[in-house]
C-alpha cells in the first residue's frame, strides 16, 4: 500500500517530539499499519535551520498555508497552538478534504463545535488525543474503552504546573510565589503563568472531557474556573492536619439537575490514590456505572509524552483513512445528532462540602456566633479546628469542615460571618470532594 503523506504545522517542543517519534519508530508503526507514514511537508518558523529532515525529501516552509493547501498532503498535524491562526488553518485543511490531528486544547475547547461540524460535513477525521493530559490516552479510554458505561463523574489533575506548585507547598512548606518562580525557571510555567495557575488550561481540558463523557456540546465559556494563586501554606498545613491534601482539580459530574463543570482548588482525602499524584504528573479519575472507578496516570506534558498521543492519533486516522464515516468513532464519542441538551450548572447550584478558615478576634463567643449563623441556614459543621494564637497575635484561626450543601447557601452564610465585628478579612473557602460514588 502507498505511504500516507503527513504535513506537520509547528516544529516546537511537541512538533519536534512528534517528528522524532515518527522517524524513530517508523518501522514499528509500519508493522502495525501495513503501510508507511511519511512526513512530506513541514511548516515552522526558522525551518531552514532544522536538522531533522532531509530537504530533498521533505518540503520545508515558513508558510503553514502552503501545507494545508498542498494536494499531496492527506493528514495535517496542527501543533502551532493558539486560537486564531490555528482555527483558520484547520478549517482550511478540512475544506480541502484533509484529515486533522491536533494537540491544541484551547482550539478544541473554544472552536471544537465548529471544527467538528465542518469535518462531519466533509467526511474527514478530527483527532485530538494529545489535547488532554499529554501522553495519557484518556480520550480514547472515555470514547472507546468505557463506551459501554454511563459516566457518572470525572475528577482530574490535568495541569502539571499547578500540581508541582501545590506539591512543593505541601512537602516543603514553601510559599506560592517562591515555587512559581522555580516552576518558571524549570520551564514548567510560562513567563505569563495565568493559564496554568488560574485554571484556564485545566478548564480547556475539562470542557473536552465533559463533552466526551456526557455527550454534550463543548461549552468552555460555562466552566467555572478558579486558580491556586490564593492558596497559602497555612491552609495547606491545616488540610494536612485534617487528613486532606489540596489539589487543583477539574471536576465534571452528571446530576439530575444538569452537568457540573468546574476547576478549583480542592481538599481530597489523603488516602485517595489521586491525592498522591505529585510533581508535574497528571491523573484522571473516571467513575462509570459498570466499571466503577478507574484511574489514568502519566506525564501530562513534554515533547515525547505528548508526541506519543499525537502519533497514536495519526495511526488511528490512517487505519480508517479510506473507510466510510459509519465505521469511524465520532469526534465526541456520540453521534452528532444525539448530543444531549443537559444544562451546565452555575456553581451556585453545585452541592459540595467545604473547608472554611475564619480569622477572628481571640475572645469568647466567636465560635458560637459563627455556629449560629450556619445553623440558621441549615448548614452542618462536620469538624472544627481552632489554633491558639501566637503570643504576639490577637487573631485566632477558626477552621471548619462543612457538610455537603448548595453553594448559594454557603455564600449567604459566609457573607453574614464576614459581617461579624469579631471576624477579620475574608473567609477562606476551599471546596472538599471525597471522590466516592
Amino acid at each position: 500500500m502507498q505511504a500516507v503523506k503527513v504535513g506537520l504545522l509547528g516544529l516546537g517542543t511537541v512538533g519536534g517530539g512528534t517528528a522524532t517519534v515518527l522517524l524513530r519508530n517508523a518501522e514499528e508503526i509500519q508493522r502495525r499499519l501495513g503501510r508507511a507514514i511519511e512526513i512530506t511537508h513541514v511548516a515552522g518558523l526558522g525551518i531552514a535551520s532544522q536538522t531533522i529532515f532531509d530537504p530533498a525529501k521533505v518540503k520545508l516552509t515558513e508558510d503553514a498555508a502552503e501545507v494545508v493547501n498542498d494536494p499531496e498532503v492527506q493528514i495535517v498535524v496542527e501543533l502551532i497552538g493558539g486560537y486564531i491562526l490555528a482555527r483558520e488553518l484547520v478549517l482550511t485543511a478540512i475544506a480541502n478534504g484533509k484529515h486533522v490531528v491536533t494537540a491544541n486544547k484551547a482550539l478544541i475547547a473554544t472552536h471544537g463545535t465548529e471544527i467538528i461540524r465542518a469535518a462531519n460535513e466533509k467526511g474527514v477525521t478530527v483527532a485530538y488525543e494529545a489535547a488532554v493530559a499529554g501522553g495519557i490516552p484518556i480520550i480514547k479510554a472515555l470514547r472507546e474503552g468505557l463506551a459501554g458505561n454511563q459516566i457518572q463523574w470525572i475528577a482530574g489533575i490535568i495541569n502539571g504546573t499547578g500540581n508541582f506548585i501545590l506539591t512543593e507547598m505541601r512537602d516543603k512548606g514553601r510559599a506560592f510565589d517562591e515555587v512559581l518562580l522555580e516552576a518558571q525557571k524549570k520551564g514548567y510555567a510560562e513567563a505569563d503563568p495565568t493559564f496554568d495557575v488560574e485554571g484556564i488550561d485545566a478548564a480547556h481540558k475539562l470542557t473536552i472531557l465533559a463533552a466526551i463523557a456526557f455527550g454534550i456540546e463543548l461549552q468552555f465559556e460555562k466552566c467555572y474556573t478558579e486558580g491556586i494563586s490564593k492558596i497559602t501554606t497555612v491552609d495547606v498545613e491545616y488540610a494536612r492536619e485534617l487528613g486532606y491534601v489540596i489539589k487543583h482539580l477539574g471536576i465534571t459530574r452528571k446530576t439530575d439537575a444538569g452537568i457540573e463543570l468546574r476547576v478549583h482548588p480542592t481538599l481530597i482525602p489523603r488516602k485517595r490514590l489521586i491525592a498522591n499524584v505529585d510533581g508535574v504528573m497528571n491523573a484522571v479519575l473516571v467513575q462509570g456505572d459498570a466499571v466503577g472507578p478507574t484511574l489514568y496516570y502519566g506525564a501530562g506534558a513534554g515533547a515525547e509524552p505528548t508526541a506519543s498521543a499525537v502519533v497514536a492519533d495519526i495511526i488511528d486516522t490512517v487505519r480508517l483513512i479510506d473507510a466510510p464515516a459509519v465505521y469511524k468513532v465520532p469526534a465526541l464519542g456520540f453521534q452528532p445528532s444525539a448530543l444531549s441538551v443537559a444544562p451546565i450548572l452555575p456553581v451556585e447550584l453545585v452541592k459540595t462540602a467545604y473547608y472554611l478558615r475564619i480569622d477572628a478576634e481571640d475572645k469568647p463567643g466567636v465560635l458560637a456566633e459563627v455556629s449560629e449563623i450556619f445553623a440558621d441556614h441549615e448548614i452542618s459543621i462536620e469538624a472544627v479546628l481552632q489554633k491558639e494564637p501566637e503570643e504576639d497575635e490577637a487573631v485566632v484561626h477558626l477552621v471548619l469542615l462543612i457538610q455537603r450543601v448548595l453553594e448559594q447557601n454557603v455564600n449567604i452564610a459566609i457573607a453574614e460571618v464576614q459581617a461579624l465585628t469579631s471576624v477579620m478579612g475574608e473567609v477562606v473557602r476551599i471546596r472538599v470532594e471525597h471522590l466516592g460514588k
